[in-house]
């Protein structure tokens, strides 16, 4: 989520404005007590498309405002507050102003920061299709990846849990498919297909981490007191003094290059707490192409379990 605060006589700076207008501001003037936004102009379903330009509507959007050509609806809020905040989450364009600031006010300071607000809306955009590609459908035949490759859930009453085997092929010669066996019938649900791949893949983690940390804690000379798994939203992993590491299971779904680094990393702040240029010698002293791995896990995709 994105905000972006413009005070009632100034637009502050921040690390995402724009050069300033070297025209200089009009004097302020304190505007005429503005409507409720219940009482502001509705938008109404196919009102005021543009002929051309991409079209960002907030499902809950009270007014609209043409920015460059594009329509933006967003949901307006009246608030106790000193001056005009935007944010830019999920769902579109919120605007929060304080009660007696006017209409158009609001719109000169939409239009003022329009390529930000923009640029936000289609980052937002971009995000939320990355991550419906990236959601998994839990039916039998489905893929994810695991360690790299594609692994491809095949429901099997036979099986029991979910065990992984090699297939016969996919009709293309030399390229085998790696199946996961899941022992669930085929009249299961998405709900109890992902709680079984999903607990596989944990219990594939966790074994695979702590062989892992046992090969790196020898090369490092450190020692590893546990290895536990986390579901962090935005951390790989991490390091406590006491020699207790942790690590995101979502890990599993890449290849082992980019685990090791991850775990060469995080032991290797048993030695350097912190990311000092010492810290990252410890890294390439076992990692010397680290910054490939980095990369790589940084422009990695992982997948939507839930």
């Amino acid at each position: 989520m994105s905000r972006w605060t413009a005070p009632w006589n100034l637009l502050q700076r921040s690390l995402f404005d724009e050069p300033d207008d070297p025209t200089p501001p009009a004097a302020p003037r304190r505007a005429p007590p503005a409507p409720p936004a219940s009482l502001a102009p509705t938008l109404e379903a196919g009102a005021r498309e543009p002929l051309a330009g991409e079209v960002f509507r907030h499902p809950r959007a009270q007014r609209d405002v043409r920015l460059d050509g594009h329509l933006v609806a967003y949901e307006m809020r009246r608030a106790r507050r000193r001056s005009i905040g935007f944010v830019v989450g999920p769902e579109g364009l919120t605007v929060s102003a304080p009660r007696w600031v006017g209409l158009k006010e609001v719109d000169d300071a939409l239009q003022d920061k329009r390529g930000w607000i923009l640029r936000k809306l289609r980052e937002q955009r971009e995000r939320a299709a990355r991550l419906a590609s990236a959601r998994i459908d839990w039916r039998d035949g489905t893929e994810l990846p695991f360690l790299g490759e594609t692994v491809i859930v095949l429901l099997d009453t036979r099986a029991t849990g979910a065990m992984l085997d090699h297939g016969a092929g996919d009709g293309l010669p030399g390229v085998p498919r790696r199946l996961l066996r899941v022992g669930l019938p085929h009249t299961a649900t998405p709900e109890q297909i992902r709680d079984v791949v999903q607990g596989w893949l944990q219990r594939q983690a966790r074994r695979l981490f702590e062989e892992r940390c046992a090969e790196f804690a020898q090369r490092l000379q450190v020692r590893v007191r546990r290895v536990g798994l986390s579901s962090a939203a935005t951390r790989w992993g991490s390091a406590n003094a006491d020699g207790s590491i942790r690590l995101n299971w979502r890990l599993v779904h890449f290849g082992l290059p980019i685990i090791d680094y991850v775990v060469a990393h995080e032991l290797a702040h048993l030695r350097e707490m912190n990311h000092s240029p010492a810290f990252w010698d410890v890294v390439r002293s076992v990692l010397p192409d680290y910054e490939q791995s980095r990369l790589a896990l940084r422009e990695g995709q992982v997948p939507v379990l839930d």
